[in-house]
């Protein structure tokens, strides 16, 4: 609770700092840091060991915003972010700022997940179908686990629609081992 509360400060700061033209341009540069972060564990060592000043921190965070051209603006905020020792919050801060982001153009992020790949037509039905129950616009990430087996699974925001057959049978072996 209080991480995620902390993220959402830190997100909201920086979209403030930000101007409409380059609000998507920094979700991405942010979001393209995340996964790095996420994927490496040789960068996250780093990152918080007390081994490693905080001037070298910032200097190898920056450089890894440069590299993935990042805007400029990125670049000091990371640097507030390893200074205050917040870096770990990266992830959580993304996602609150892609929730702002969205916000502002009163669009609404949707991920789907199915066994296999919808075709193109489903694809289009499903965002028309949800942009007119939610009465936004929606843009939708298209995710594939075959352990699903069959059905969809939608995530809007935190909530989550299930009607995959996995979680039907999962929900029926429950209420067997119940009896």
């Amino acid at each position: 609770m209080i991480k995620s509360s902390v993220a959402r400060r830190y997100a909201k700061a920086l979209f403030e700092l930000l101007d409409a033209n380059s609000l998507e341009l920094t979700r991405a540069g942010l979001s393209s840091l995340a996964k790095t972060f996420s994927e490496s564990s040789a960068l996250k060592h780093v990152l918080v060991s007390p081994a490693f000043g905080v001037q070298d921190k910032q200097a190898l965070v920056m450089e890894l915003s440069r590299r993935l051209q990042c805007p400029t603006v990125v670049n000091a905020f990371l640097g507030q972010l390893v200074k205050k020792n917040r870096i770990g919050l990266l992830s959580e801060i993304v996602d609150a700022f892609t929730v702002l982001v969205d916000q502002s153009k009163g669009t609404q992020q949707v991920i789907v997940t199915s066994a296999t790949a919808l075709p193109p037509a489903e694809e289009t039905r499903l965002r028309t179908r949800l942009g007119q129950l939610l009465q936004r616009d929606v843009e939708l990430t298209f995710e594939t686990q075959p352990r699903l087996l069959s059905g969809l699974q939608l995530r809007i925001g935190s909530t989550v629609f299930d009607s995959t057959a996995r979680s039907r049978l999962t929900a029926m072996q429950a209420l067997l081992a119940k009896e």
